[in-house]
Formats: structure tokens, C-alpha cells, sequence
């Protein structure tokens, strides 16, 4: 059974009534962020319930050492903690002596919360009747700012209802704050100075190991029914706490309202000694220009994203509210402001997973910001990973790996690897071919071909080198195998052969090679720094070839399928359908030992094969291998809908392409998966908007233009999307009888729509 407590709307993500039980898992779904840092939807008062605190900025963690009960060589170091940092949001509050704390009020009525995805802000609103029997209610609106990405805003009110009142507002800094989940239980901050000046308060730390500076701040302003209350605060402080106190009169309807301004400012943008300066100056900016002048300039930037950015869907309330809670997230998470950031699987929305990179970036997020963005954005996705060449040659070097081969990392904040999982560090080693499709992705949707002799090269010649190495020749089968490795599909650990791994070691080094010869017959100049630079010789290139020519792919005659990998046959094939629904999820509920030996697929792995090179496999060959695969797929990784809704929309199984779609715009809305609480989905969200824009619109790139093969679930009157192709901003349109397109721009652009051309002027509409 999912949850079904948001309120279905097109822009909002809305509960209604107060339940303890859902408390940790709104906590997730309503957080806000603005690409610098974020939060969980914490309450701002006192709250003595089940409740997982998180505060997060962008690009600071701190490398908790790893735990286990062996060390093999190779294996990381430590395990790198998305922190929760010091915690500005605070504002206890007691009225006439009693302490405002939802879960032990008396009574708690007309409980609401919003999250206004088309502006950019979360409110939670309510009705409590206290202990002492006062009667009030609360409204809090906040956001992260956009414009001031270091600054966060509160407008906290309370309405006594039926006396008069005293309210005391607490409002503080907590740096005494810990991780949900440290190895060690390791102190990971050290607060180094709490200061403050009439409404302005700052706690100044640094992380341990990493010493990363975070001055956190915060400027209170205070009113009475819109009038300015200039009382001087009470201040209470620790080593790592510091509080501003404000006791005010209010009397029977009327209002007491509390203005907060959080910043936080880091050593990765300011010198450190300059941290608190910075913080003062961000914080006099944003009280100067008050919370509802900063309001408005956050609808006015989030209006512009939603512009490029928007997907609509007219006639399906629930799809419309999940495609659009995705395109909010991801935004949320990443603007492409900063080529030192990159999305993390959770976002500002949890801790679990740690590191901020995994291979789902390449994989799935591209894409989307390649085309809701533009080329800029997308080339600094690339550049992050060429920035960490280095530490890859240095990660593969650690397990054995010579002559500059390069392993990236499954996970990791600095280049280094940072996962402590031995199956997944050791063994998921496909995660190498993802950087160089994002390449050959990013070069075929954008046309910018100069990235491969700037960069591109260095980091196809390095991650050829490791599949050349990683690669054993067989005698008994007289091919190329790959062993001892994990695919997509996690529930599979140290099997031979994955048909996945083995096509992307093939494919990447005959990309590789192909772009070695174009890149020394069309730049010279970079041909010679690049094969100085990485003493690459033509005996090591033929090498490399050979492996490719002779690399061997499971396959089974009786079935006409490919093979996940080699043992798959000999697995007792029982069908998803036919297990019990209380054994689901199945890594819940089941030993590890049992998953392993089971046929079960946590995720798309021979389809996502099919998915990234379907131009290389007929829709026939397609159909066989879905058929085949998808049945024993159990759908329990967040990437895998999404992968599926797009192959069921080409072999034309709209109404099993839907399905899939809405489970994968409503995963974590509706909690599908049932772990929620613990951060949201935010890499997967990305395939979401694939679902669409690739799945239903059909959108490829091919003969170096568009192509669209337009489709539409029962279920919808039509939907619309926008793509910026190169530099072109192409409007589509999809109704039951009909696309139109229209061009913003000055140059005509040609595309292909069921194959055939068609060329759209600017500023006019064109129907297919």
C-alpha cells in the first residue's frame, strides 16, 4: 500500500491534518533548496516527536572513516558524509509560559503545508489549542532565495485566539548538531566562535579533516500586526548555541510576527577569514530588502526557470503534480552556477548514500539539463569529471591498474572513491562507460565537437585503457571476457560476463579510437599534447582494438536474447507476478543471500543497454529482450521506471509506458518504495522528464537534427514541452490528433517528425 496524503494539485505538493506517523516523510518531500544549500521541512518551533533535522550546503563534507570488519587493498579510505551542517531555522516559541511543541499539544486543527513549486516557497499553517488551554494559530512561510543564494528568509506568525497573550520567540543557531549516520559516531564540526550584535547573531565553524568555514548567521526582525517592535533581545549562549530572545504583548486577535534571516556563507567562495564579513553583508542585504520584497524576487526567478523548464500535462491531475514535483527537485538541487558542484542522488533532502556524484549524472541527468538549460551548463558536468581525471588514474592505480587507466569513482565528493561497499567499489565497474556516453551524448545533442580535443579524449584514452586491462582473454572461449564484476542490476553481486559491462568496454574503446583518428586528422595540435601528454602509441591502440573486436556477449539460442550474464539461466525463472505481495520489496524483506540467488532485477540492465545505443538493435530485438527481462524486473532501484517507460513507448505499449511514467514521477510522493523519510530521489527525477520528453515525445537526435515520434496516453487531453537545441528553444505540443511546433529564435531549424522532414521558421506554428 503507498501513501496517499498529498493533495492532488498542478503546482502544489499539499498535506492536510497532522499525523505524527508522516512527520519525517514530509520532511523530505517538502524541502526546499537553491543549488548553494537546502533543507528538510523541519518545523521551525520545538518538535519532541520522531523527526530526522537536516540542514545541507552545497560541496562540504566531511570523509568519515570507513567501517568494516576487513581491509582489502584498494578499498577506500573513508566514506564521504553529506554534513548536516549548523542549523538556522530555529525559533522555539512559548506562549504565556507554555512551550509550543506540536506533538504534545491538546489539539491540533486545520494542520496544512504547501509547497509552491510554481514560486519557489513551503508554508505550513495550523490551529493549536496548548496545554494551558490557549488557542492559536500559526502560520510560517519560508524559502531559500535564488538572487541571494547564501540566504535564507522565515515570516513566522502567531495569532493568540482566545486571550491575550505573551509570546516568547526564541530565535536561534544550533552548531551542536550531528549526522543520523556517522561510522564512528565522530565529531564533525568544530565551533570556533559565537558572536552577536543587537538582532544579529553568528556561529562561525570549520568541518574536521576537510576544514571547510561556515559562518552561519541570522538577523531577526519582529512586528505586531505589521508594526515594528524595537525590543532589545535576551541573548542565551554556548560553545555552539546562540539564541536571541523577544518576549511581546499580543492581544486577542491580533498577530506577532517574527522576520528571519538565515545566511550561510563558505570558506568554497570566501577566504575564511573573510566568512563572517561576507555573512554580515548578505544578511543586511536581505533584511534591507525584507521578506516579502525577497518573496517577490523569488517568483520572478522562478518564473523564468519554469519558462524553459515546464512540462505540461492537461487532463491528469497526478501526472501533472509529479513531473513538475521532479523538474522542481532537480532545480532545486543543481542550476549549473558552479562547475565544482554536482547532483547528489539525495539532494539537500537526506544523508543516505553520501558523496555528491555518482554515475547517475551522466547517465540520466545530462539530458535534461542539456536541454532545460543549455550548453554551458552541460559542457560543466563534463569539466567536473575531467577536472577529477587525476584522482581516477589514482583510484585505478590503487587496485592494480597501470599506465594511466582511469576508474572513476561510484561515489565521491573530490574524484576519489569514497564507496564502502566491496560488490559495488570493486565490481560496478560500468559506471566508467557512463562518463564517456555523457560525451558522445553531450556532442551529439549539442553539435560542440571542441570539447573532445579540449578534454573529452584525455578521459576516453584513460577509462579505454582500464577496459583494455579489466578485459581477460579467454582460451576456452576464444573472446575477450570480463569477470568477477556487478551490472546495473545490484542484485546480482560478482557474476562473469554482464552483456551490459561487456558492450560498454566494446563501445568505449571503439568511441575512443574513432576519435583519436578524427581528432589528429581535424587537430593536430591536440593530437600531439594529448598523445605526449598521455604516451599513447599505436601498437597500445590496435591493442585496444583487439580487445573490442574479440569481446565476448552471453547469449541464449532458445530464447534469442542476449544473457544478463553468464549464470542467468540457471536461476529458478518465477516471474514477478508470481510472488507473494508481502514479500515485496524484496530488499526489505529478504536476505541478501536469497536476493542473489534469485532472478529478480532491481533495475533496467540489458534495457539499459538497449535504451543508450537503440540506434545498434532492431525494435524486433527490443521486443524480445523486454519481454524477456522485464517480468523478472522488480523495479525496487528509483532508475529503473523510468528506463522501462521510455522502451514500452517505443515498442508502442503506451498504456504500460503510462504506468511506468507515473511511477516514476510519483516514487517518492507516493513513497513507492517505502523509505521516503529518508531523502528523496533526486538523480531518477531527471529520467522522469526522459519518460516524456524521450518516452511519449519520442525525441532523438539523428542525421544531426531533432527527430520526434509523438505519442499520447489515454489518460491525457495533450502535454507540452520546451527544448533548447542548440540554442534554438523548440516548443512542442502534443494533443490526441496533433503536434504543433513552434521556433523562438531567428534561424529556421529542420527536423524529422515519424521520419519524415519537415523544416519550422521562427515564430510560427507548425502542425504535423
Amino acid at each position: 500500500m503507498n501513501q496517499n496524503y498529498i493533495q492532488p494539485d498542478n503546482w502544489s505538493i499539499i498535506e492536510e491534518g497532522f499525523n505524527a506517523e508522516r512527520v519525517k516523510s514530509s520532511e523530505s518531500l517538502f524541502s526546499i533548496g537553491n543549488g548553494a544549500m537546502g533543507q528538510r521541512a523541519n518545523f521551525e518551533e520545538t518538535y519532541s516527536g520522531p523527526t530526522f533535522q537536516g540542514n545541507y550546503i552545497a560541496g562540504v563534507y566531511y570523509p568519515d572513516k570507513t567501517r568494516v570488519g576487513w581491509w582489502k587493498n584498494g578499498y577506500p579510505e573513508y566514506f564521504a558524509k553529506v554534513l548536516n551542517a549548523p542549523n538556522w531555522i530555529g525559533i522555539n516559541v512559548s506562549i504565556n509560559g507554555e512551550k509550543l511543541d506540536l506533538y504534545t499539544c491538546k489539539e491540533i486543527l486545520d494542520f496544512r503545508r504547501e509547497l509552491n513549486m510554481q514560486e519557489g516557497w513551503y508554508e505550513r499553517s495550523f490551529r493549536a489549542v496548548l496545554k494551558n488551554n490557549t488557542e492559536i494559530i500559526v502560520k510560517s512561510t519560508r524559502f531559500l532565495s535564488l538572487d541571494l543564494d547564501e540566504v535564507g528568509a522565515i515570516k513566522y506568525q502567531v495569532t493568540p485566539l482566545n486571550k491575550d497573550v505573551v509570546i516568547d520567540f526564541e530565535s536561534y543557531l544550533d552548531a551542536g548538531i550531528t549526522n543520523e549516520d556517522t561510522n564512528w559516531d565522530d565529531k564533525f564540526w568544530d565551533t570556533y566562535e559565537v558572536s552577536h550584535k543587537g538582532n544579529t547573531a553568528y556561529i562561525s565553524s570549520k568541518t574536521l579533516k576537510t576544514e571547510f568555514h561556515v559562518c552561519t548567521g541570522m538577523h531577526n526582525q519582529l512586528f505586531v500586526d505589521e508594526k515594528a517592535q524595537n525590543l532589545t533581545p535576551t541573548i542565551e549562549t554556548t560553545k555552539t548555541y546562540v539564541s536571541l530572545g523577544y518576549a511581546v504583548e499580543v492581544a486577542k486577535g491580533k498577530t506577532a510576527v517574527l522576520h528571519k534571516f538565515g545566511g550561510c556563507t563558505v570558506s568554497l567562495n570566501h577566504k575564511p577569514e573573510n566568512i563572517a564579513s561576507a555573512n554580515t553583508a548578505v544578511l543586511k542585504q536581505a533584511s534591507e530588502s525584507g521578506f516579502d520584497a525577497l518573496l517577490g524576487l523569488q517568483k520572478q526567478a522562478w518564473s523564468k526557470i519554469w519558462e524553459m523548464a515546464d512540462i505540461i500535462i492537461d487532463g491528469d491531475v497526478s501526472a501533472q503534480q509529479g513531473i513538475r514535483f521532479n523538474i522542481f527537485q532537480l532545480n532545486q538541487t543543481y542550476l549549473g552556477k558552479d562547475a565544482r558542484l554536482n547532483i547528489g542522488p539525495k539532494g539537500f533532502t537526506g544523508e543516505k548514500y553520501g558523496g555528491s556524484t555518482y554515475w547517475d549524472t551522466e547517465a540520466y541527468c545530462l539530458p535534461f539539463y542539456m536541454a532545460t538549460k543549455n550548453q554551458k551548463v552541460a559542457r560543466s558536468l563534463l569539466k567536473y569529471r575531467y577536472n577529477h581525471l587525476n584522482k581516477a588514474i589514482e583510484n585505478a592505480e590503487k587496485l592494480g591498474f597501470t599506465d594511466g587507466a582511469a576508474l572513476y569513482p561510484m561515489v565521491t565528493m573530490n574524484g576519489e572513491e569514497c564507496h564502502n561497499e566491496w560488490e559495488i567499489t570493486f565490481q560496478e565497474i560500468h559506471r566508467n562507460g557512463a562518463m564517456i556516453y555523457a560525451i558522445h551524448n553531450y556532442v551529439r545533442y549539442t553539435g560542440d565537437y571542441s570539447y573532445i580535443p579540449e578534454m573529452g579524449l584525455e578521459v576516453m584514452i584513460a577509462v579505454a585503457r582500464f577496459w583494455h586491462q579489466r578485459a581477460t582473454f579467454s582460451l576456452h572461449k576464444d573472446a575477450y571476457v570480463i569477470l568477477g564484476v556487478t551490472g546495473p542490476n545490484e542484485y546480482e553481486n560478482n557474476i562473469n560476463n554482464n552483456w551490459y559491462t561487456n558492450y560498454l568496454a566494446k563501445w568505449c574503446i571503439e568511441y575512443c579510437i574513432e576519435n583519436i583518428e578524427k581528432v589528429k586528422l581535424q587537430y593536430p595540435s591536440d593530437y600531439d599534447r594529448i598523445s605526449k601528454k598521455t604516451n599513447l602509441k599505436q601498437e597500445e591502440i590496435d591493442a585496444m582494438l583487439n580487445v573490442a573486436e574479440k569481446m565476448y556477449f552471453p547469449y541464449s539460442e532458445k530464447y534469442q536474447i542476449y544473457l544478463q550474464q553468464d549464470g542467468f539461466l540457471d536461476k529458478e525463472l518465477i516471474t514477478v507476478d508470481q510472488l507473494d505481495k508481502s514479500q515485496r520489496p524484496i530488499n526489505q524483506k529478504w536476505s541478501w543471500d536469497r536476493i542473489l540467488r534469485s532472478p529478480y532485477i532491481k533495475q533496467a540492465d540489458v534495457l539499459q543497454g538497449f535504451y543508450m545505443f537503440e540506434d545498434q538493435f532492431t525494435k524486433d530485438k527490443l521486443k524480445k529482450h523486454f519481454d524477456f527481462y522485464e517480468p523478472f524486473t522488480v523495479h525496487e532501484s528509483s532508475l529503473s521506471p523510468c528506463v522501462h517507460s521510455i522502451q514500452a513507448a517505443v515498442l508502442d505499449r503506451i498504456d504500460q509506458a503510462y504506468a511506468f511514467y507515473l511511477r516514476t514521477s510519483r516514487l517518492d510522493l507516493d513513497d513507492y518504495n517505502k523509505e521516503v523519510e529518508e531523502g528523496l530521489h533526486i538523480t531518477s527525477m531527471a529520467g522522469t522528464w526522459m519518460s516524456i520528453v524521450e518516452g511519449f515525445g519520442g525525441l532523438r537526435v539523428k542525421n544531426d537534427t531533432l527527430s520526434f515520434t509523438p505519442k499520447i496516453p489515454k489518460e491525457w487531453k495533450g502535454y507540452a514541452f520546451n527544448v533548447n537545441f542548440r540554442n534554438n528553444i523548440l516548443k512542442v505540443n502534443v494533443s490526441e490528433n496533433s503536434t504543433t511546433f513552434s521556433l523562438e529564435g531567428t534561424k529556421e531549424l529542420s527536423i524529422y517528425v515519424n521520419d519524415k522532414e519537415f523544416t519550422i521558421f521562427p515564430n510560427r506554428l507548425m502542425t504535423v
